[in-house]
């Protein structure tokens, strides 16, 4: 299929401008659904919605002259979330993401991510304000922020809003990273940088405005951030979100929202397509109709071939196509996609002797030797770009060998 079918009708400079557009030419069509936690409801948010509330938060946050500070985000998963995220793109200020604290737990992670990003302005619920209070007395760094509940935000500020007149290059938001491979830390990505892997995601996934997303992901993080959130806002097609624990307490209902609502496009970690395959049960998958998801994404942690089977096998008789997986790789530095496999072809495998991989180096083996692991190709780069292969004790870029993805 030619991919130049799937590029999007505008060329938006920024985030706030793709809104924009999207609130004026599709109003009510795409949006937000959140599935809400200990129960089967469910709210939504369209983008004309979404854009009044991103204005009414905005102005708040001009008011207080937040433009160009750095705004941490303390919500649960919700819409609240995407509001407020939406929120500090139309006020000029700098979104920072982060877990929501726990309110019986230290937090020095987030007194470090704080300090590190020199956040101003705390943007959070009513809810988590009230708990907040009493802890803030002895958290002064915390306490010296200025603290702002959106929930109690009337609409009507919206009136007030000034359009920051945001650039490509205008920084949108820190992304902290995980700190798998080190100390998490901010990563600066402009409004130019989402906009390009949103479009590359858009490109290879292939998708359209007939897309349909679902999502379970943390928002903080890039993949649920800019694969759950950003990227169906790019392609103009709805998407339902979930929380984590949603997820994590019954696998079921991940599977239950691709199938009722017709998904196209879904994914996450190696270890949910083994926890479905495990906890789902045969009466359980009579009811699931998965036949309709094109691009099952698998990221963001080593991906294994047998869990991909195992998968591919326990639903293929609800209409699952191992066709379907897409092995990807990311990570924040990257904005997030990197490399990937095609859609609509069998992940490719090859086997490597184990004991050679332990000492760095990789030697095809045959397929069975007990000796040998099989490995998950991410296929190929998905643009112009090369990555660094680099040795663990070395970390110099001139002792390294350049290799293209793939």
């Amino acid at each position: 299929m030619n991919k130049s079918n799937f590029v999007p009708p505008i060329e938006p400079a920024s985030l706030v401008e793709l809104l924009r557009w999207r609130s004026l030419m599709h109003p009510q069509t795409g949006g937000y659904t959140f599935l809400t936690d200990g129960g089967d409801g469910e709210l939504s948010l369209s983008y004309r919605a979404l854009d009044r509330r991103a204005r009414a938060i905005a102005a708040r946050l001009q008011s207080m002259n937040a433009a160009g500070a750095r705004v941490l985000l303390l919500f649960p998963p919700g819409l609240g979330y995407v509001e407020a995220f939406f929120g500090c793109l139309y006020a000029g200020a700098i979104a920072v993401p982060a877990y929501p604290p726990h309110p019986r737990r230290p937090m020095p992670r987030l007194q470090a991510l704080v300090a590190d990003s020199e956040a101003a302005f705390v943007l959070t619920t009513e809810q988590i304000l009230q708990d907040m209070q009493q802890r803030l007395t002895h958290l002064p760094d915390l306490a010296a922020l200025q603290w702002l509940a959106t929930d109690s935000i009337a609409d009507t500020l919206g009136g007030f809003w000034q359009d920051p007149q945001s650039g490509a290059e205008t920084l949108a938001f820190l992304q902290y990273t995980s700190g798998s491979v080190g100390t998490p830390k901010g990563v600066m990505l402009t409004h130019s940088n989402l906009l390009h892997n949103c479009a590359l995601i858009y490109r290879y996934f292939e998708n359209s405005a007939t897309s349909v997303g679902v999502s379970w992901l943390p928002p903080y993080h890039d993949m649920g951030l800019i694969g759950g959130i950003l990227q169906p806002l790019y392609g103009g097609f709805p998407v339902t979100l979930m929380s984590p624990a949603y997820f994590l307490q019954q696998p079921l209902r991940w599977l239950k929202a691709i199938s009722s609502q017709h998904a196209t496009i879904s994914g996450g970690p190696n270890f949910a397509y083994d926890l479905c395959a495990r906890t789902v049960t045969a009466e359980q998958k009579a009811e699931l109709d998965l036949s309709h998801w094109e691009v099952a994404f698998n990221g963001a942690e080593p991906v294994r071939v047998e869990s991909m089977e195992r998968f591919a096998a326990a639903f293929a008789d609800c209409g699952f196509r191992r066709e379907a997986f897409f092995p990807c790789y990311g990570l924040a530095e990257a904005t997030l996609l990197v490399s990937g496999s095609n859609k609509d072809t069998v992940p490719i495998t090859q086997s490597f002797y184990s004991k050679a991989l332990e000492k760095n180096q990789a030697i095809a083996g045959v397929a069975g030797d007990a000796e040998t692991r099989i490995l998950v190709g991410y296929q190929k780069d998905l643009f112009p770009q090369r990555v660094l292969i680099v040795h663990p004790h070395l970390k110099s870029a001139s002792r390294v060998k350049l290799v293209r993805c793939g």
